[in-house]
């Protein structure tokens, strides 16, 4: 993981609505769910469903199947680990000199 794909997975999961199909995937496990489900569990239409799924896939935060008719969906949860290990990897580090942590322009 790096800076770019961690902002660019942050930026997915900044949307409320693709935060809860996120968590809806994550809470599915490896099992992942149909996307009827999801659509009947977040009470919104198929094409506005569409569209958020497609974004998360886009990120790499999500995956997802055909299997017969039943499109199904899961979370990349190996991204998901990736990303919070970025997040988390210098956690109560400190700091050893007075360099600026500043992205570049």
């Amino acid at each position: 993981m790096n800076e770019e794909y961690a902002a660019k997975c942050l930026a997915e999961l900044g949307s409320p609505t693709r935060l809860a199909v996120f968590r809806l995937l994550v809470r599915a496990g490896h099992v992942g769910m149909v996307v009827g489900d999801l659509q009947r569990r977040l009470r919104i239409p198929a094409s506005t469903l569409s569209h958020h799924i497609a974004r998360l896939a886009w990120a790499g935060l999500v995956e997802q199947r055909r299997r017969g008719r039943s499109l199904h969906c899961f979370a990349r949860t190996d991204v998901m680990d990736g990303l919070v290990t970025y997040l988390t990897a210098e956690c109560c580090a400190g700091f050893d000199d007075e360099k600026t942590d500043q992205p570049a322009a």
